[in-house]
Formats: structure tokens, C-alpha cells, sequence
């Protein structure tokens, strides 16, 4: 059970970081970035879940919707500046972490 709430509290939990993490290399619709996550973090959020995780992260001014020059009727989001900003410190927050925890000292 402990491993369980780990791999929850480390992906589901924290989907905005895995969403910020695909938007930092290109613009993606919703359905698309469902996708993305599973093919490339290996789980698999339900769709709802990352609306609703588009939906908060758009309010707090990570990210936008873009414009949709494709003209496929998709809504695209996009990475804003702040957004830019949390995914860095969370990045080092992560790395951090991960070092205090996993690296043998000295």
C-alpha cells in the first residue's frame, strides 16, 4: 500500500508538473496531452482528470489557450512565462529531493 501511494502521490497527484513538462516543448490539445502522459511517463490519468488540471492551471496563470491555426476546432494550450518559472522550481525542488534522498554521501 505504501508503494501505491507513492506512484499516486508522484504522477496523478502531481499531473500539472507532467502537463507543464510536454507544454514546454509544444502547444497540445487536451486529448492529446492524455496521450502524451501515458506514452511518455508510463500512466495513464483520466481524461477528466487533466481537464480539470488544464482548467486550474489556466486560472493560476500557468498556462493559456492558444490560438488554433490548425483549424481543426481543438482548443491548444500553451506555456505561459509563469508557468515557465514553476515548472523550473519544481524541477529543482524534484531534483533536490531526489539527490537528499538516493545519493550515498560523502
Amino acid at each position: 500500500m505504501a508503494y501505491e501511494r507513492l506512484v499516486k502521490k508522484l504522477t496523478k497527484e502531481n499531473l500539472w508538473l507532467y502537463i507543464l513538462k510536454l507544454l514546454k516543448e509544444r502547444s497540445m490539445y487536451g486529448k492529446e496531452i492524455v496521450k502524451e502522459v501515458h506514452r511518455r511517463f508510463g500512466f495513464s490519468p483520466a481524461t477528466i482528470t487533466v481537464y480539470v488540471a488544464l482548467y486550474k492551471m489556466e486560472r493560476e496563470g500557468l498556462i493559456r489557450k492558444s490560438k488554433n491555426i490548425k483549424g481543426e476546432g481543438k482548443v491548444y494550450y500553451e506555456l505561459t512565462d509563469k508557468g515557465r518559472e514553476l515548472f523550473e522550481k519544481g524541477r529543482i525542488f524534484m531534483k533536490k529531493m531526489y539527490k537528499t534522498l538516493f545519493e550515498e554521501e560523502p
